[in-house]
């Protein structure tokens, strides 16, 4: 079992109860088949009750043991984790940072030791000398577009591998499609709201992972997904719900197929 899941005491309440279970392996054994034409896409997010998904603007302060069990989990099982420059300043992004024994898994898998970081951002606003740009690790992705300054893209070239998709925004989709054609198989992002909103107008996500935790917050905090209006809601089926440290796990997948699957 990975360090930590043991104080976590995670717990399967639908399908199937079942109690100490590995969130790892779990996480692992989901069945993500790849779209043709672009990686598989989660988003994971936490909130409170009544709908918060941050408290201070961060994040971590609605965690528990077993919702850090399933973040560093769902890391594990992409080749790039993605999340917004403002989710990455807010929290404090580096480099992922696999336990051996997660190393020692991606590579049984056939994935280098740790994930990629993605950043998303159309004014490349970026802190170069932060660890993320500096420590030892894979070398980060930045997205962004054609009316990034000039200047700031070059210094960016530097300490990253740059994506260049649209003229004054990102071009989701076509970023997905360049990732793909990199080897890219599977995302899991993490925020933040503009993103994801932006993500699920672009008919991206395949996966939402939705930590419901046990605390009411009030006040102006941000919801999931913020910005772009959706055409349509999109449908999700749940396909699993855990229980651990009080909070409650849930999986979603996208109701029916998401593109011609290879």
């Amino acid at each position: 079992m990975s360090p930590g899941l043991a104080s976590a005491g995670v717990r399967r309440l639908w399908p199937d109860p079942a109690d100490d279970l590995d969130v790892d392996e779990l996480v692992v054994a989901d069945a993500r088949p790849t779209p043709a034409d672009r990686p598989w896409l989660l988003v994971n997010m936490i909130t409170s009750l009544d709908g918060a998904i941050t408290i201070d603007g961060r994040s971590g302060g609605l965690g528990r043991p077993a919702d850090k069990a399933l973040f560093h989990a769902l890391r594990q099982v992409a080749d790039v984790v993605m999340a917004g420059a403002g989710t990455v300043r807010a929290e404090g992004y580096g480099p992922a940072r696999p336990s051996p024994s997660q190393r020692a898994a991606r590579v049984a898998r056939g994935l280098p030791e740790a994930p990629r970081i993605a950043v998303v951002t159309r004014s490349l606003d970026l802190d170069l000398t932060s660890t993320l740009f500096t420590a030892e690790g894979p070398r980060p992705l930045v997205l962004t577009c054609e009316t990034a300054p000039a200047d700031r893209r070059r210094a960016t070239e530097e300490v990253a591998d740059v994506v260049v998709a649209g003229d004054t925004s990102v071009d989701l989709r076509a970023t997905m499609a360049a990732l793909a054609a990199a080897g890219v198989e599977r995302i899991t992002c993490e925020g933040g709201p503009h993103l994801n909103a932006d993500l699920l107008a672009a008919d991206l996500v395949d996966e939402w992972a939705c930590t419901l935790t046990p605390i009411l917050v009030a006040g102006d905090e941000g919801r999931a997904a913020v910005g772009t209006v959706l055409s349509a809601p999109v449908s999700m089926r749940l396909d699993r719900l855990l229980e651990g440290d009080g909070l409650l796990l849930g999986r979603w997948v996208r109701e029916g197929p998401t593109a011609a699957l290879r």
